[in-house]
C-alpha cells in the first residue's frame, strides 16, 4: 500500500499544488479570503484540495489556540540596522527568561506583507505578536483581532492597540539643540547651515522633523523653508539628495540633522571618495545609535532609543487586560562624540 496517500498535506503542500503564498492558503482556510480580495476560484481551488488531501491543520491550531504553544512573535520592518537588530535581540532575551521560544519576521515596510506575515504567524499558533514599525498597525491589528491574538505595537503608534514608541520629538529637540550649541559664541550656526536629511510620512518623522522647526526658531531664530530634505529610509535616495545639495551649492551644510542610520550610510557613501578637507568642520547629529559613529573625523552627535525600556514596557501590557488603546512613550538618550557604549550583543558569551 502507498503510504504517501496516508499522508495529511500541510499549508506548504497545498500551497505548492495550488500555486498560490502560503499566506493566501492560510487566509481561505481561516476565512479571511474575501476580507484580503482573494479571488473565489483560487479559494475554491484552495478548498477542493485541502479536502482532496485530507488536510487537518486547521482544527489542529484551533485546538492550540485554546492552550498555548510557547511561540511569541517579533514583527520588524526591516532587519538591517543596528536598531531593529538590537530590539530584536532584546526581544528574544525577554522571551527565553520567560521559557518561551522566540519567532522574529520582517515585514519589508509592506502594509500587505504585514497582514499576509501576521495571518501565517496566526497559523503556527503563537501566543502573542509584538508589532514594530509597521507602515500599518491598525491593518494588522484586523487580523490578530479575530483571531483573539495578543498584540501591542512599539517603535510606531497606532489607533486600535497599545503602542509602546520613543519620544520621538523629545529627542529630536534635544539632538538639534545639542548640534546648534556644538558651534558656541564665536562662530554661531546660522539658520541656512542646519538641514534635515532623511524621513517620510511617518509618526516617527513628523515629529522629529517638527521638534526640528521650533528648536531651530528658538534658538536660531528663523527656519528656512527648504532646511528638510525629505529622502525616506533608503541610502541611495539619501546620496542623490546629497549629491543634488552639492551640485546646488557647491558644498555641504556646516551641521546636519540625519534622521536615521539609514540615511547616515546615504552620507557616508556621498563622502566616499571625496577628500577629507571638505568636512573638516561638519557637525552631525544622528537620530540612531551606532558605535562607529563615534569614531568617524567629524563630531557625530547620537541619539539612543531605548529599545531595553520599550521592550520591557510592551512585555507589562501585553499581559494586562484589554483596556482602551494608549501610547506610551519612553525617553530617548543623547550620546556626545566619540562615546562607543555597550549594546545588547555584550550580553552574550564569548563563543569564540
Amino acid at each position: 500500500m502507498d503510504q504517501r496517500v496516508k499522508k495529511k498535506a500541510t499549508i506548504y503542500d497545498l500551497s505548492v499544488l495550488s500555486g498560490s503564498s502560503p499566506s493566501t492558503v492560510s487566509a481561505v482556510l481561516n476565512g479571511t479570503w474575501r476580507k484580503r480580495r482573494i479571488k473565489e476560484s483560487t479559494a475554491q481551488t484552495i478548498l477542493s484540495l485541502a479536502e482532496l488531501h485530507q488536510y487537518t491543520t486547521n482544527l489542529q491550531a484551533r485546538g492550540l489556540r485554546r492552550s498555548r504553544s510557547g511561540l511569541v512573535g517579533l514583527m520588524l520592518p526591516v532587519h538591517d540596522n543596528r536598531y531593529f537588530s538590537s530590539m530584536a535581540q532584546t526581544f528574544e532575551g525577554h522571551v527565553r527568561s520567560r521559557g518561551q521560544c522566540p519567532v522574529v519576521v520582517s515585514a519589508s515596510r509592506d502594509p500587505e506583507e504585514e497582514r499576509r506575515t501576521a495571518e501565517t504567524l496566526i497559523s503556527y499558533s503563537i501566543d502573542q505578536l509584538f508589532i514594530v514599525g509597521a507602515t500599518d498597525p491598525d491593518g494588522v491589528h484586523e487580523v490578530c483581532e479575530p483571531a483573539g491574538l495578543r498584540h501591542i505595537n512599539i517603535d510606531l503608534p497606532g489607533a486600535k492597540a497599545h503602542s509602546v514608541i520613543s519620544d520621538n520629538y523629545g529627542g529630536a529637540r534635544m539632538l538639534t539643540e545639542a548640534i546648534i550649541r556644538r558651534f558656541g559664541n564665536d562662530d554661531p550656526l546660522r539658520p541656512d547651515e542646519l538641514f534635515l536629511f532623511g524621513g517620510r510620512n511617518d509618526h516617527a518623522s513628523r515629529e522629529r522633523i517638527a521638534a526640528f522647526h521650533a528648536t531651530k526658531k528658538a534658538l536660531l531664530g528663523a527656519d528656512p523653508e527648504d532646511g528638510v530634505q525629505s529622502s525616506g529610509y533608503s541610502p541611495d535616495i539619501t546620496l542623490r539628495a546629497f549629491e543634488a545639495f552639492y551640485q546646488r551649492h557647491g558644498k555641504l551644510p556646516r551641521a546636519l540633522f540625519i534622521n536615521s542610520s539609514i540615511n547616515m550610510e546615504g552620507l557616508l557613501r556621498f563622502m566616499a571618495g571625496r577628500p577629507a578637507e571638505m568636512f573638516s568642520e561638519l557637525v552631525v547629529g544622528c537620530y540612531d545609535y551606532d558605535p562607529f559613529g563615534s569614531f568617524l573625523p567629524f563630531p557625530v552627535i547620537m541619539v539612543r532609543q531605548n529599545v531595553e525600556a520599550m521592550i520591557t514596557k510592551a512585555f507589562e501590557l501585553i499581559d494586562e487586560p484589554t483596556t482602551t488603546p494608549q501610547t506610551f512613550l519612553i525617553a530617548p538618550e543623547l550620546i556626545q562624540p566619540r562615546s562607543a557604549l555597550k549594546g545588547p550583543l555584550d550580553t552574550l558569551k564569548d563563543i569564540a
